[in-house]
């Protein structure tokens, strides 16, 4: 099964082309260590939420920007063992003492996914969320994110993944259980949708909100939690 490194960071919006440049160099690495695809969203549409959201998830300043990211692996071995190599590696040690932004509060996990419907095609645009949902309401969750997901792909949608927190470590200053306020029975689900372009995008969702398959009885999870945003794509490896 693949495996998933998820990121979620702040920089400052004057450091784009920095911070392009930094993870660009940390791609042409990681390839060598096992990692398949390396994915870099850049924060387009990234509203403010009434409990939680991106921008209160890494304690975001004002003039920074929320960046969405994602490493892939043949399964977790692969990518425990490009963990490892990358921390050994002189080349990742100097990419990483000249980080564009504050990593201290950067939030990194890692996630099992138990949704991946996929097609060919260029990813134009991303939708990236947080969910917190009770361990005991995984296989609920799996049914109601299952059919929401292919209605997604049906108006659409290039590839929808939902994939279940493995290995999220709490953090000093940020992590993905105070992103979403998880309560301690709760798992954090990373989960994103790959559009052809934002346009796309954007007349899909009103087509998925008027979707009447869209909507559960009752969610498995505290929707009002939900961290998302859109992203465009700044790295594509």
């Amino acid at each position: 099964m693949s495996y998933i490194a998820g990121f979620v960071a702040a920089v400052p919006a004057a450091n784009k082309e920095a911070y392009r440049s930094h993870v660009a160099k940390a791609a042409s690495v990681l390839r060598e260590f096992g990692t398949t695809r390396m994915v870099e969203g850049w924060g387009d549409d990234v509203p403010g939420g009434k409990v939680t959201d991106f921008r209160g998830a890494v304690k975001a300043k004002p003039d920074e920007v929320i960046t969405f990211s994602w490493h892939e692996y043949a399964d977790k071995a692969a990518a425990d063992a490009a963990y490892q190599t990358m921390m050994s590696d002189p080349r990742m040690a100097e990419i990483g003492a000249s980080m564009p932004f504050d990593g201290k509060r950067m939030i990194i996990g890692g996630f099992t996914p138990f949704i991946d419907l996929n097609t060919t095609g260029k990813t134009g645009y991303i939708d990236g969320s947080l969910v917190p949902v009770p361990a005991a309401n995984k296989q609920a969750y799996l049914a109601v994110a299952a059919k929401q997901a292919a209605v997604i792909k049906e108006h659409g949608a290039n590839r929808v993944v939902e994939a279940w927190g493995d290995d999220v470590p709490d953090g000093e200053v940020t992590d993905y259980r105070g992103a979403v306020k998880a309560t301690g029975d709760e798992v954090v689900v990373y989960a994103w949708v790959e559009w052809p372009s934002k346009q796309v995008r954007d007349d899909a969702w009103k087509k998925v909100i008027a979707d009447p398959r869209m909507y559960a009885d009752a969610m498995p999870y505290d929707n009002q939690r939900r961290v998302h945003g859109g992203f465009a794509p700044i790295l594509d490896a």
